[in-house]
Order: C-alpha cells, then sequence, then structure tokens
C-alpha cells in the first residue's frame, strides 16, 4: 500500500511539472507575440518600415539597414517607449553613404573705422593664416577678429576668384560688409560722398572676375545743405538757375517740371541733400517759378523757407500785386513770401552811380577797384582780401566816398567771398545788382556761390551768375591715368634707383628722397592699381632671396604709405631671383637685377550676364 502510495503522489508532481511547464510556455509564446506586434506598430506608425521586429523569449531584436545613425537612435527608442529598453537588442546596420559631402563653404567680412572681423568657414588648403595676413595689412594698424575655421575638403571652383576679388573691394571700402561664397561675392557699402560712390562702383564692376557672379551696392550719404537754398531767374534771353536744392527725387522733378514750363532748357538738375525745411518745399518752389513766369522778367529765391519774389522795373504792378496775392495765399504755412518790383532809379546828384570791380586771374593774382565809406571800411576789406586770396597776390585800389548806398561793406566783401570760389573771374558790385562772372573746375559753384550771397545779403539780394565749368580746371579731371601715372613713377625710378643698405631692407638715404618723389606723383594719379615688385640676384639660396625680395617690397610700400599716399590700390610682392633682366654672372648684370619695379596689375573684364545690383544716385 505503501509503494501504491508513493507512485500515486510521484505521478501527480510529474504531471503537475509537464502541465506547468507546458502552461510557461504558452506564456511566454504569447507574450512574445504581444510584444513584436506592439513593438511593429509603433515603428510602423512612427515610420520606421525598415524596422524588422524578432523576439527570443523576452527578448526584443530589432534588425535591418537604417538610413542613419539618427534614424537607427529614433528608431531604438520608439521600441523602448513601448517594451523595456532592457529587453531591447539592436542589430541595426548603417546605410553606405558613400564619400562625405564637402560643407557649403563661406565667408562674411565686416569693415568699419574701428577694425576688420571676418567668421566663416574656408578650406584648410586655401591658407587660413595667409588670408589673415592679407586682412591683417589691409587693416594696418586696426584690430582684426578671426572667428574662422577651416574644414579639411577640396577647394572649390572658383573660390580663389571670389576671396580676392573680395579682399580688392575690402581694400577700396572702408566700411563694409562683404559675403563671399562658391562662385559670388555681395558687397554691400558707405561711400564718403556721390562722386566716391560712382567711381568705387565704376571700378568694382570693371575688376570683377568674369568666373564669379557680384552684387555690388554702394550708398552715399547726401550732404547737409545749409541754407537750402534755390535761385531762378527769367530775363530776355533765357530761364536760368543760379541755384537749385532739393530733399529728394519727387522734389527736384516739381521743381524742374515747373521751370520747363517756364522756359528753362538747361540740362542742370538740382542738387540733392539733407535738411529741406519743409516736406512741401518742392511744392513750395513749383508754385513760386509758376508765379514768376507768369509776371515775366525778374527772379525768385528761396532760402530755408522764405520766399522772395522780384520783378524787373516796368512790370505791370496791378498784374504783379495779383500773381503775388495768389501765391502767398497757395504757399505753405511755413513759408513767408516777401515781394519787391523794382522801380526805375535816378540819381539825385547827378553823380556816377558807384560801383566796385574786382578780379581774380588763373594765376590766382587779385585787383579790387572801387570806392569804400571811410578808413575803416577800407582796412576792413584790405583784412579781408589778403585773408581770402592771401597778401602777395592782391592789390587794392580803393578811394574813400562818403554818399554809398546802406550795406555797401558787407556787398563787397560778400561778393569778395563768392569770387574766391572761382579759378578766374571778374565781380561788378552796383548799388542794385552784383555780377559774377568766371571759370571753375566745381560743377557745384554756381550753387555755392548762391548760397554765400543768399546767406550774407538775404533774399531780397539781386545777382547775376554766368558761371562756366571747365573739366581742365576740375582736380579730379585733371588726374594722371594710369598709363601716365606709371610711366612717371617708372622714369623717378630709372634716373634714381631705389636702393637699400647692405644685405638688409632699409632704404638708403638718396632712396628716401625717391620715395617722397613718387609719393607725389602718386597724389596725382587717378584710382589705378599698382604691384611694387621686389628682384634679387642669384647669389644665395633661392628661399633666402625671395624672402628678401618680400621684405625690401614691402619696405617700399611701407616708406609710401608714411608719405600719406591716397592711394589704397598699391600692393607688393617679392620675385626674388625668378625674373633677372641681366646676365647674372657679371656684377653689373647683379646690380641690375637687384631692382625694385613698379607695374600695372591688369584688370578681368566681366562677362555681360553677371547679376550686378547697386543703388542709383539719388540725384542722378
Amino acid at each position: 500500500m505503501r509503494f501504491l502510495s508513493v507512485t500515486i503522489s510521484a505521478t501527480a508532481f510529474l504531471i503537475a511539472g509537464f502541465a506547468a511547464y507546458f502552461m510557461a510556455g504558452v506564456t511566454v509564446a504569447w507574450i512574445e507575440d504581444i510584444s513584436a506586434k506592439a513593438v511593429e506598430k509603433r515603428l510602423v506608425i512612427e515610420g520606421f518600415n525598415w524596422a524588422i521586429v524578432q523576439t527570443d523569449g523576452l527578448e526584443v531584436i530589432l534588425e535591418g539597414e537604417a538610413p542613419s545613425e539618427a534614424r537607427r537612435f529614433n528608431a531604438l527608442a520608439a521600441a523602448g517607449a513601448v517594451v523595456e529598453a532592457a529587453r531591447v537588442i539592436d542589430n541595426f546596420t548603417i546605410q553606405d553613404k558613400g564619400p562625405l559631402i564637402a560643407p557649403k563653404f563661406s565667408v562674411e567680412i565686416l569693415r568699419n573705422d574701428t577694425g576688420i572681423s571676418i567668421i566663416g568657414l574656408i578650406p584648410t588648403s586655401s591658407g587660413k593664416k595667409g588670408l589673415v595676413k592679407r586682412i591683417s595689412t589691409i587693416a594696418d594698424d586696426l584690430p582684426v577678429a578671426d572667428f574662422l575655421e577651416t574644414a579639411d575638403y577640396p577647394v572649390p571652383k572658383n573660390w580663389p576668384s571670389a576671396i580676392s576679388f573680395s579682399l580688392l573691394a575690402l581694400e577700396r571700402l572702408e566700411r563694409s560688409k562683404i559675403s563671399v561664397g562658391q562662385g559670388w561675392v555681395k558687397i554691400e557699402a558707405i561711400g564718403d560722398s556721390l562722386e566716391q560712390k560712382a567711381k568705387l562702383r565704376a571700378e568694382l564692376v570693371r575688376r570683377t572676375p568674369s568666373n564669379i557672379k557680384s552684387q555690388i551696392l554702394i550708398s552715399a550719404p547726401r550732404p547737409v545743405i545749409t541754407p537750402f537754398t534755390l535761385r531762378f531767374r527769367i530775363n530776355e534771353q533765357r530761364s536760368l538757375f543760379d541755384a537749385c536744392s532739393a530733399g529728394s527725387t519727387v522734389d527736384a522733378n516739381l521743381i524742374l517740371n515747373a521751370a520747363k514750363d517756364s522756359g528753362f532748357k538747361g540740362a542742370r538738375g538740382c542738387r540733392q541733400g539733407l535738411g529741406s525745411p519743409s516736406p512741401q518745399w518742392g511744392y513750395a518752389a513749383a508754385l513760386a517759378i509758376k508765379a514768376l513766369a507768369k509776371i515775366g522778367q525778374g527772379s525768385v529765391a528761396i532760402s530755408d523757407a522764405d520766399v522772395s519774389l522780384t520783378a524787373i522795373a516796368g512790370t505791370d504792378p496791378i498784374l504783379f500785386e495779383r500773381i503775388t496775392r495768389q501765391l502767398e495765399s497757395e504757399l505753405p504755412d511755413v513759408f513767408v513770401l516777401q515781394k519787391m518790383l523794382l522801380a526805375e532809379t535816378d540819381d539825385q546828384e547827378g553823380r556816377e552811380p558807384p560801383a566796385m570791380i574786382a578780379t581774380l586771374s588763373p594765376e590766382g593774382q587779385v585787383q579790387v577797384r572801387g570806392p569804400v565809406l571811410d578808413a575803416l571800411a577800407q582796412s576792413t576789406l584790405k583784412s579781408f582780401s589778403y585773408a581770402t586770396f592771401g597778401t602777395k597776390d592782391v592789390l587794392l585800389a580803393t578811394k574813400v566816398r562818403e554818399t554809398l548806398p546802406a550795406g555797401w561793406s558787407v556787398r563787397t566783401m560778400v561778393s569778395l567771398a563768392a569770387l574766391g570760389k572761382l579759378n578766374s573771374g571778374i565781380v561788378e558790385v552796383s548799388p542794385n545788382l552784383i555780377s559774377i562772372s568766371g571759370l571753375t573746375g566745381d560743377k557745384a559753384t554756381s550753387t555755392k556761390i548762391s548760397q554765400i550771397l543768399l546767406d550774407r545779403i538775404g533774399n531780397s539780394a539781386l545777382f547775376e551768375l554766368d558761371v562756366t565749368y571747365l573739366e581742365e580746371l576740375d582736380p579730379l579731371a585733371r588726374l594722371l591715368d594710369k598709363n601716365e601715372c606709371l610711366q612717371e613713377v617708372t622714369n623717378l625710378v630709372k634716373s634714381n634707383k631705389i636702393t637699400f643698405e647692405p644685405s638688409s631692407t632699409t632704404l638708403d638715404t638718396n632712396s628716401q628722397k625717391t620715395i617722397a618723389a613718387i609719393a607725389e606723383v602718386l597724389s596725382q594719379c587717378a584710382e589705378v592699381q599698382i604691384e611694387i615688385g621686389g628682384h634679387t640676384d642669384s647669389q644665395g639660396r633661392e628661399e633666402m632671396n625671395l624672402n628678401l625680395s618680400q621684405s625690401r617690397a614691402d619696405s617700399v610700400l611701407n616708406a609710401l604709405r608714411s608719405e600719406k599716399v591716397k592711394m589704397k590700390t598699391l600692393t607688393s610682392i617679392g620675385y626674388g631671383e625668378a625674373t633677372p633682366i641681366e646676365d647674372n654672372k657679371t656684377e653689373e648684370g647683379r646690380e641690375a637685377n637687384r631692382r625694385i619695379e613698379f607695374r600695372l596689375i591688369k584688370t578681368v573684364t566681366p562677362v555681360k550676364d553677371l547679376s550686378i545690383k547697386a543703388e542709383e544716385a539719388s540725384n542722378e
């Protein structure tokens, strides 16, 4: 009995064990199936269709080819959100992407009065050290903030041309932002004047390499005009401007259209600048010009908000009064009208009316003839003339006359100040009129003279200007062109060779004089890029000669800069012994080969389809 009982118990334990094992297997299979389906569903929802889910017991095995390391990590995170991360087995592989793609190289250079900063990514082989050194040379004594990074990839096509052009622009533009990319350069800058703006833009367009595209935007601050002046005259022969100021292109068009309707046929435009006393300046000026045209002959002068309309003697007084009253009612509130109808005057004393005549010769000699009120006025006129023209160049022939019109002394001195704006000319001052004629090399001379007269005498001043601009008198027009400039410098170097102290980069005493003479020539040159080349003979090691030639060329460049040469287009380069002009086997030949040469740097003509954008001058 006891044996039977033991046998039954053992059998029951075995059956229970087999049942438990079976149920455990079923449970694990069920858990595996649920886990796999849940993970598969989550991966599909999140777009990981490339992932394959397998299970091994409680482990969830992820397989497949991930498109990237980031996608692999994201898939693991998605699976870990469904089951415990410890159960997830990573068997992913990463797709072979082939060679790494080079980054997009770009540089941004900022320059202002405090220094230069440069930021960007450039190829390692393009030479970061050399680039920073060239920018430091351009900066001169100002600091250079270097935020450049490098990447070891091949230099892109056209990258050297883009960098070279950007440095050319940086040399010329003291306030600029220059962006450089692979095959393009964008330049934003501020010029000191409209003339400089036009000059810089023309040069940069001309110097743009043919294998890159450029966008050039140069702006120029408009000048402050004070007082804001306009003077328009109508006489028997023609209508003309003595001065014309405008605060905007809209104002300039209003004024010029009114002038053309009044018989003006000239090509002169209005000088645009800051200082307009009212947004309605152009409208007010146009009204005044139209009113003068209705009256006939005379002049209209506006200084800031004061409007003065003067009609010649003989004008119908009823017509004059009607037109001026209408003008007075139409002018904007800020403007004040003064009107004057000239009358015929007779000399009650039977004497000739007083007149002062002053002449300025092309050589700078001044003669002043005419009456003055008293000895004090005579002394004051003498001092003023000497201060304006110099003591050695003035001849005064004045006499005291007690009966002179009020304000005579002021009129004579203001007229001399106006004469000082001309290269040569004549001024005649009478009781009712100031007449000024002459030659000038400044296109704005008429406006400047008008501003002097209106500012010192007032809007009631009657004056006539006949000022002619001659290009040969213009200092900018008289600058040497690039070929003349180089020829002058070359002649100086041939007759007075630039030499150095033995085995040194220090200029000797005689060469300092040559440098000063070259600086004088360069100050008379138009903007042109000149290279200073250093050359040596063949004695010594080639590398040593190359370094010596570069150092000597740099010494000449620095010496010219110390002479305050305004040209910012000088560069220096050392050629070593590579370009001899004589045989190095003789002492005479070696002496000739040790030299400094100046040459023009050739420019590349840009292709026609370049994308060049520039802000047009506001008064063009």
